[in-house]
């Protein structure tokens, strides 16, 4: 018997009272009791998230989150509204933004509203669109170079609460846009030889997505293939002459294309050209006679002179580039200077037909050189006609139309040394 027994036993037989002791463990469990209590108020205190789904039972309902369209019954307050994820484009602050990048405001687990997007020095309010469900709005027009924009929208949460806000962003500057001139140029009508030429205003480093962004169409349904002869220069031709009296259009969808080295492109063009007849004059050297033939029918024969033996006529294709009734020649043009062998005056010629950069012509022999028209060769280079011949090539001939040169000995037209793409082969032209 322990002393705690005996001292017990002492006292009943003195009279006095016993303490009440309590059993063994039912203080433990009080304890645990008194904890989960304390725990429960940390989990509350701590913002009530995870007690909501523990197992157990409350003595008291707690009552839903306010104003919450999620929670219409009473139970432990918790977060119940899912945070609204922003995304605003361009972003807040952004510079040199593409003015063609899709300008909008989106928001997921929520909604927007109030949407303006303007020009931060006022005006010029950019129209949009909000989707059905209130969670995205798109600008309808495109952005303008150069420019400061400013953001105000607000954004609603799945609760019903607001908040405002307000971003800037600014747009690409001047000095960085692009753009390309196109030739033949719009509403014109041209010969069957006549490649497009499209030059850049700045290089173009993308070479394949600028062929993407640039569609060419003809009427015959002819396939065409690109050629580019620099960054900022192309040409584009069929495998053979466009069809006669076809229609080619051009279309350029440069607005916002990248090409290179931050340079922006900065609007769309189209240019529609008509084509005429298939003309094409053929001059043989060995024969001194031209055969000219509209579709294919030959229409036309002349007697011709060509270069001498230090001015050989280029062979192969030329196009005709341009036209003058009269023409002023200059020998200092082509690099003679007064007491050279081959030196002439400043002299006017008629009917003149540029065939190169460097000065080939189909013109009116000099009235000196007429005996020699059909006989022997005595130019420096061009193919002289006589006079009635000269007048009806430059009424019958068009800037487009083509001039076939054979056997002269020199080589064939240099593609830049006006358009003599066609002496480049099909399987060749495509190859950058």
């Amino acid at each position: 018997m322990d002393e705690m027994t005996t001292d017990l036993g002492a006292r009943r037989r003195r009279g006095k009272p016993v303490p009440r002791r309590e059993p063994v463990g039912k203080g433990g469990r009080k304890s645990g009791k008194m904890l989960a209590v304390l725990a429960l108020c940390a989990a509350v205190g701590a913002g009530g998230i995870g007690i909501a789904t523990a197992p157990g039972r409350a003595d008291a309902e707690m009552p839903s989150e306010a104003a919450s369209p999620m929670r219409n019954v009473a139970g432990l307050a918790a977060p119940v509204v899912k945070a609204v994820e922003l995304g605003v484009t361009p972003t807040d602050g952004a510079k040199a933004v593409n003015p063609a990048a899709p300008a909008s405001v989106k928001a997921v687990n929520g909604t927007v509203k109030d949407v303006v997007l303007e020009r931060a020095s006022g005006g010029g309010r950019v129209p949009g669109t909000t989707s059905p469900d209130g969670s995205t709005w798109t600008a309808g027009d495109p952005l303008e170079f150069d420019t400061k924009y400013k953001y105000s929208f607000t954004i609603v949460d799945q609760a019903g609460r607001q908040t405002k806000k307000a971003q800037t962003f600014a747009t690409v500057a001047k000095a960085n846009e692009a753009d390309a001139a196109v030739y033949p140029l719009n509403g014109t009508t041209v010969g069957a030889g006549q490649p497009i030429e499209i030059v850049f205003s700045e290089p173009v480093l993308n070479k394949e997505a600028m062929e993407k962004a640039v569609t060419v169409t003809a009427s015959s349904g002819q396939a065409v293939a690109w050629r580019w002869y620099s960054d900022r220069r192309v040409r584009i031709r069929p495998e053979a002459f466009w069809a006669s009296n076809s229609e080619i259009t051009v279309d350029l969808k440069l607005f916002g294309v990248d090409f290179g080295n931050k340079m922006i492109g900065n609007s769309d063009t189209k240019a529609s050209f008509k084509v005429g007849p298939q003309r094409l004059a053929i001059v043989d050297d060995i024969t001194k006679t031209m055969n000219v033939y509209f579709d294919g029918q030959l229409v036309k024969t002349a007697p011709v002179t060509l270069g001498d033996a230090e001015w050989l006529s280029p062979t192969g294709f030329a196009v005709i580039m341009e036209q003058e009734r009269n023409s002023k020649f200059n020998a200092g043009s082509i690099g003679l200077k007064p007491g050279d062998k081959g030196y002439y005056p400043p002299l006017t010629v008629e009917y003149a037909n540029r065939l190169t950069s460097s000065g080939v012509y189909v013109h009116q022999a000099l009235e000196s050189a007429w005996g020699a028209v059909g006989k022997y060769n005595v130019s420096h280079g061009c193919v002289g006609l006589l006079p009635a011949d000269a007048a009806w090539f430059f009424n019958n001939m068009k800037t487009g139309d083509v001039v076939q040169t054979l056997n002269t000995g020199a080589p064939a037209v240099e593609p830049l040394e006006g358009f003599g793409d066609w002496n480049i082969p099909w399987a060749q032209y495509a190859k950058r």
